[in-house]
């Protein structure tokens, strides 16, 4: 539970900040998984199903991410929030990502409308935030998102 909160408000907090997810984070939060999952109980059958849908977002995410639209650290985060997520919360998380992920860019659009108060001119990362030469940091959605489904997922119920 710990490493799956420290991994979507790092990410979510890194790419509202840099626009970067970091690559080792992502590769704690595989290597946690394969080590988590089968020590909490899941099945090799349960274990390969989820391995299976997250393959399948991580397809969907890379086409995403050959358009523009995502980039590649949002993609890598949806396919391995996906894993943790399991074929039962997936696509309950992807709605949610959806959802907040539009609400997130209107926001930073609207945001991007108005002039930047002098006082947050000193502030990189709001600068980076309010340029609109810059893409949205969709990471904030899918890490929002990941906490929103997890407490309904097995690792959660099975803690109690």
């Amino acid at each position: 539970m710990a490493i799956f909160a420290f991994t979507m408000v790092h990410a979510g907090i890194t790419d509202l900040t840099s626009y970067k997810i970091r690559n080792g984070l992502m590769v704690v939060f595989l290597l946690s998984y394969a080590v988590l999952a089968p020590l909490t109980g899941f099945s090799i059958s349960e274990i390969g199903w989820s391995t299976a849908v997250a393959a399948s977002v991580l397809l969907c995410a890379f086409t995403f991410f050959a358009f523009g639209w995502i980039g590649g650290g949002d993609a890598k985060l949806a396919t391995l929030t996906s894993l943790w997520c399991g074929t039962d919360h997936t696509v309950a998380y992807l709605i949610y990502t959806a959802v907040l992920g539009g609400a997130l860019t209107s926001l930073v659009l609207l945001f991007r409308g108005l002039p930047l108060p002098a006082l947050l001119e000193n502030q990189p990362w709001i600068g980076r935030l309010h340029s609109r030469r810059l893409g949205i940091p969709y990471g904030v959605a899918l890490a929002v998102a990941g906490i929103a489904v997890f407490p309904e997922t097995r690792w959660m119920v099975s803690l109690f």
